[in-house]
């Protein structure tokens, strides 16, 4: 069941993390999530383990066990911790249950296929644990869960070990049998040890006065004195070794308690068929000896008496092979019969087989076997295909409200299995929309500076903002108009494709701002949106970046390398946004245009300065030569130079390249 692995992610998330857990998952090949009712194959929970030991490095029986002890809390905190703390006061007893807690859990969980357990006592304290399971090689988390359970409800630690491995011939399906002694010691602090000794000093004390008292003529007296001593409070307390004190009659006094039975047994044979209608006995041969009337009804063959069981039932569970010693082996287990097809009237040929499900009580001065049992019904359209009816179940039978009560549980269990799916598409529906929306805010970012794209996204008006001093370049493709005039526009467009690519990989590389392409112009500024001291230099690098990479680039026409023009300068700016539909960041000022003038008039292949970018590199580690003086339309006379190279830095670091 998905309880399983929603149980497995939660321990992998809580202690390893979310990343973990998707490379986990991604390797095993499973969905992210599951569904707490629905039923998915053992695989994936093996794929899980399994990829779980490779990837953590640990091995599967460490993976297991700490599965098992993580899976007993998991349990808790969903739900289970009143149910489980219910099965029994001690270790012996609530192992004992466990098979009965999976045969109602059973009901809700109809495809479980859930492993079994036995446990004998042994004279030293010690008990042996016989653990049955179809699934191979999961029984390291059987000491993870039973330990868990000794110290949270017993406050006991416990140690198991395996004495013995096989496969169970005596069960059907060759299953896994596999056999743990547990030893257990009591977990105490100083203070309770402290305690339970004075408590032990206090009991005997309270023995030697109690038995004084009992050889006192006064019944009363002694029963006052009793009342009034010290054996009250110290009958509350969990310790074994005090035994509580029950009063029968006036002035008698017991210790324990011995049941008393009729000498005569007054029910007659009618009665009792009729008051236990789903009861059977047989003797060590199988054959019937007894049965309740309304198993009688739907099995009209045991009215046969001294026929067969095996003949009309088999056994479900446990599995194990239908013979009286089988049976006495597992007897603390919960029977499950089911009539066989072949045997039952022609009326039942076309309904579900009847399932019945019990204890078997051995009664040893009659060598015979009583089985007190119920029919095994969830719901009531069980009920309605095997045409029977509430009435046919007897009204002390807890069936009857168990089958009712199971009818609302298992609406509940439609209700959140549906709302489990609608979080399950709800969730994957948020993450599809989480991934759109980075999508559209890259989309966004690379349109608009991001600080500009949240304040639009906020409805907030965007200001102009002055910058102080910035470098601007500008880049364009030589001969541009006659390689148009002579291609197909799809060439031309795979041409600037090609090349702006590795342009605006290389803003990236060297942090500047891409504000525009138009046509073969390409616009790029250091120090805006966000100032930095060093603009010039990167938009230096960048200059150095793009010559090299022209000239990966093939001219269509003569299949050369392409040429460009580089043109920079630095100066102050004012920046904004402009306009509502398609919304552009544009730079305004005096420096764009000196810019232009200097791609303009620059040489192809060449990065041409402008005095103000000269002298903003003059002491960066970088070459440059003196173009001179030129005349500079709508500028008139202008001190150029030429970048030639940084000196500090390689090819590969100019390029991004490792």
């Amino acid at each position: 069941y998905g309880f399983i692995n929603t149980c497995l992610k939660s321990l992998v998330v809580e202690k390893y993390g979310e990343e973990i857990w998707e490379k986990l998952r991604l390797q095993a090949g499973v969905q992210d999530s599951f569904l707490t009712f629905g039923v998915y194959k053992d695989e994936i929970t093996m794929q899980l383990v399994d990829k779980a030991c490779k990837i953590l490095g640990v091995p599967a029986d460490t993976v297991l066990r700490e599965f098992g002890e993580y899976f007993f809390e998991f349990c808790k905190r969903s739900g289970y911790d009143h149910m489980l703390r219910t099965l029994g006061g001690n270790l012996y007893e609530f192992i004992e249950n466990l098979d009965a807690l999976h045969s109602y859990l059973s009901l809700s969980y109809q495809e479980m296929n859930a492993p079994s357990f036995r446990v004998e006592k042994n004279e030293d304290g010690s008990m042996h644990l016989h653990y049955y399971s179809d699934r191979r090689g999961l029984y390291h988390i059987v000491p993870g869960i039973i330990g868990a359970a000794a110290l949270d409800f017993f406050n006991i630690e416990i140690s198991m070990e395996i004495v013995n491995q096989m496969e169970e011939e005596e069960r059907t399906g060759k299953k896994e049998h596999i056999v743990f002694l547990i030893t257990q010691n009591p977990v105490l602090s100083y203070k309770e040890r402290k305690k339970f000794s004075f408590l032990s000093q206090s009991l005997a004390d309270s023995e030697t006065q109690i038995d004084t008292q009992l050889n006192n003529k006064d019944p009363e007296k002694s029963e006052n004195t009793i009342r009034g001593s010290s054996v009250c409070p110290v009958k509350k307390s969990h310790w074994k070794t005090i035994r509580g004190i029950i009063t029968l009659g006036r002035g008698k006094l017991l210790r324990g308690f011995d049941p008393v039975y009729p000498k005569t047994l007054w029910i007659d044979t009618k009665t009792f068929c009729n008051g236990l209608p789903f009861h059977m006995v047989f003797d060590k041969e199988l054959r019937v000896k007894q049965a309740g009337v309304s198993i009688q009804k739907i099995v009209p063959g045991l009215q046969t008496m001294g026929i067969c069981l095996d003949h009309y039932f088999s056994i479900v569970h446990p599995e194990v092979p239908f013979t009286i010693s089988s049976i006495q082996k597992f007897i603390n287990s919960q029977f499950v019969f089911q009539t066989k097809r072949e045997m039952m009237p022609e009326s039942w040929k076309q309904r579900p087989m009847l399932e019945l499900r019990g204890q078997m009580i051995w009664m040893e001065s009659l060598q015979c076997m009583l089985y007190l049992c119920s029919p095994l019904l969830r719901t009531l359209h069980e009920l309605e295909e095997r045409q029977m009816h509430i009435a046919d179940i007897a009204p002390h039978d807890v069936t009857r409200d168990l089958i009712l009560l199971n009818q609302q549980r298992l609406a509940e269990m439609e209700l959140s299995n549906q709302l489990e799916r609608k979080k399950e598409e709800l969730r994957v529906l948020s993450k599809h929309l989480e991934e759109e929306k980075k999508k559209t805010e890259a989309l966004l970012y690379a349109m608009l500076p991001q600080h500009v794209a949240n304040q639009l996204k906020e409805g907030k008006r965007v200001e102009a903002g002055e910058f102080k001093e910035c470098t601007i370049l500008f880049s364009d493709v030589v001969t541009f108009t006659n390689i148009c005039a002579q291609c197909e526009p799809i060439q031309i467009v795979l041409m600037l494709n090609s090349m702006y690519l590795q342009f605006d990989r290389l803003t990236t590389v060297h942090d500047v701002y891409k504000v525009e392409t138009i046509g073969d112009a390409y616009m790029v500024v250091g120090g805006v949106p966000v100032p930095v001291s060093t603009h010039a230099e990167r938009v230096a690098n960048f200059a150095l970046g793009i010559i090299i990479a022209a000239k990966g680039v093939q001219n269509p026409v003569s299949g050369n390398p392409i040429q460009i023009r580089v043109g920079i300068h630095t100066g102050p700016v004012l920046a904004g946004v402009v306009g509502e539909k398609m919304p552009r960041y544009c730079l305004f000022g005096d420096t764009v245009n000196i810019a232009s003038r200097m791609e303009s008039h620059g040489v192809p292949s060449k990065i041409h300065l402008s005095s103000s970018a000269y002298q903003c590199l003059k002491y960066k580690n970088f070459e440059m030569t003196e173009r001179g003086e030129i005349e500079v339309k709508g500028k008139g006379k202008m001190h150029t130079y030429f970048l030639i190279r940084n000196k500090t830095a390689c090819e590969n670091e100019i390029m991004g390249r490792p």
